[in-house]
């Protein structure tokens, strides 16, 4: 995609070109994560950030597991520890 030239306005705003908001598939109202590499600035969709966190974790992470589960699983065991260190310190 060729570079565009826009203005900053006032407040540090600047209006992204209608084709490169079609290419990320955001529109107005969307969140947008900005960042700075090697002096660029870098616009993406957060949805485009979340994908992206989603596939590295998956590298990692065998497709028959569920982390979601996983967290859940814990957080019971801790719960059911707490349970039982008050239940322990309430017969002392």
């Amino acid at each position: 995609m060729k570079p565009k030239r826009v203005t900053l306005g006032p407040g540090g705003r600047m209006v992204i070109p209608a084709e490169f908001r079609k290419t990320l598939g955001v529109r107005r109202g969307d969140q947008l994560v900005v960042d700075l590499k090697d002096g660029d600035l870098r616009v993406r969709s957060l949805d485009a950030v979340v994908e992206r966190a989603q596939a590295l974790v998956r590298r990692y992470v065998p497709d028959d597991v569920s982390l979601a589960d996983e967290l859940i699983e814990d957080r019971r065991a801790e719960a059911a520890r707490e349970l039982e260190d008050e239940a322990l310190a309430e017969g002392d």
